[in-house]
């Protein structure tokens, strides 16, 4: 049962029935079931491919304004799984699928692209984390039910599944809502509100990207 008191938690709350929306997708649903399409499934890896490197930015610049070494080592940690199994994960999927990585980015692309870039040039730790927090948390949350997969699933699947869900990953996205739920009564009003709608606009293309993805 969530915490109804975490800070992190009444931002959800706030934005439910987007954040509801993206963590029972048909797209994930399909994809945990082994029936969605694999032209779906091009397209979604060829689009959320272009985020690594952005996201790769962000969770550099997170690190980079984190209070102390020990607030900033679970992020470096994490950082070397994004560069590193998550990375050749999307390679070898896409070698797998018969397509290659794309430089255009579909206009659902293009916004959180931009939304993880206003957040890493603001300078400000607890706005990097408002959005770092929505994309792990949202792929925790339809991933743990799933996990583990089906038996039967494509790699592109199953691992798919299997990288966002257990332990690790549940270790990551209660460390980055950790460190949110403690910034969070430092700020004042105006630095709150600015948190409340970067969490809550990454809420709402994180629904977005799931439904251009399934609507491929």
């Amino acid at each position: 049962m969530q915490d109804q008191s975490r800070p992190t938690e009444v931002l959800r709350q706030g934005k439910i029935v987007d954040w509801t929306a993206a963590t029972t997708h048909a797209f994930t649903r399909e994809l945990s079931d082994g029936t969605l399409p694999e032209n779906k499934m091009r397209w979604y890896l060829q689009q959320d491919y272009q985020f690594v490197d952005g996201f790769v930015r962000l969770l550099a610049s997170a690190i980079a304004h984190a209070p102390t070494l020990a607030d900033s080592v679970p992020a470096a940690q994490f950082l070397a799984v994004i560069t590193g199994p998550e990375n050749t994960y999307f390679l070898r999927a896409m070698d797998a699928l018969g397509t290659e990585p794309s430089t255009e980015p579909a206009p659902a692309t293009r916004a959180f692209q931009d939304l993880m870039a206003e957040a890493a040039a603001s300078g400000r730790y607890q706005n990097m984390l408002a959005v770092l927090v929505v994309a792990e948390w949202v792929y925790l949350s339809w991933a743990s039910p799933e996990n583990p997969p089906k038996d039967g699933l494509p790699f592109w699947f199953a691992e798919w599944i299997t990288l966002h869900a257990g332990e690790g990953f549940e270790s990551v996205v209660d460390y980055l809502r950790s460190q949110l739920d403690i910034v969070w009564p430092t700020l004042d009003a105006a630095e709150q509100a600015e948190v409340t709608r970067l969490f809550h606009r990454a809420v709402e293309l994180e629904r977005d990207f799931f439904d251009a993805a399934y609507a491929a």
